[in-house]
């Protein structure tokens, strides 16, 4: 029985580890969500936003506000831009970023 107990307690610390984990990790994406907010020109810049598979489409106000460069950096493998609209590839996070793009709009 003592064995069963030790199993126990290594795998209820892994879990607590493990939901830490995720925690900060989602609390990261927040951050970065919030500096590409700023760099698409403000939430206010911001008409509206989909996703399609692993491309972020956003229709803005002024695509001049748009810090192009800056949103490479935090991970776009490329941006297109035609007339007021930016579709932004993101990959397997296009869905998530839209998720919370969505709840702060």
């Amino acid at each position: 029985m003592n064995i069963y107990l030790q199993y126990a307690i290594i795998l209820v610390v892994l879990l607590i580890i493990s939901l830490v984990f995720i925690k900060l990790r989602q609390k990261n994406f927040g951050n970065e969500i919030n500096k590409l907010l700023k760099m698409l020109g403000g939430k206010e810049n911001i008409i509206n936003a989909e996703c399609n598979m692993s491309r972020f489409k956003v229709i803005l106000k002024d695509v001049s506000k748009v810090d192009k460069e800056g949103i490479q950096r935090l991970g776009a493998k490329g941006i297109v831009e035609i007339d007021n609209q930016l579709k932004i590839v993101f990959g397997k996070n296009a869905k998530t970023l839209k998720k919370y793009i969505k709840d702060i709009l």
